[in-house]
């Protein structure tokens, strides 16, 4: 895929989900209706949901692929240190990751977007696997990154 073919179908997702996410203001319906149509959006996408912070552990919500940890050992691996770090994670291999968590042996690179709530703390993040590397680029994250915002304001 093309930068600019990625960056149309990324602008159609955003316009979407701008239409879809009017129903409601509840951040798991939300992300529900997200992850589903990312996921199916691009084929790329092998794992695609969200862990959310509670009572200090990080624990799967909603998300489309095959199964995930349920837990995430505390401060190991993309989806902490995107938390820790407070930015977003791109990792081309997540095998040269240090501390990677394999959930699924199958996936080979990752994106990872913190999810701030109204108030701008980090509530979880969202993130996406996929099989092949190199799989996400500042394209993904520039978008993914506006896209999480909808969680919690008005598309």
């Amino acid at each position: 895929m093309t930068r600019t073919s990625k960056e149309r179908r990324y602008q159609r997702i955003r316009e979407q989900l701008g239409q879809l996410l009017t129903r409601t203001t509840d951040p798991d319906a939300r992300m529900a209706t997200i992850a589903a149509l990312l996921h199916y959006k691009f084929d790329y996408f092998f794992w695609t949901g969200f862990y959310f912070l509670k009572e200090g552990d990080l624990l799967v919500k909603t998300y489309q692929g095959p199964l995930a940890c349920q837990i995430l050992e505390k401060n190991t691996g993309v989806c902490w240190a995107g938390i820790n770090r407070k930015q977003t994670i791109v990792v081309p291999d997540v095998h040269q990751f240090p501390g990677h968590i394999a959930c699924d042996s199958r996936s080979n690179s990752e994106i990872v977007v913190p999810v701030r709530d109204r108030d701008g703390i980090i509530r979880g993040v969202l993130d996406i696997d996929s099989t092949a590397y190199n799989s996400f680029d500042e394209v993904d994250a520039e978008n993914l990154e506006i896209i999480v915002r909808m969680i919690y304001t008005n598309p």
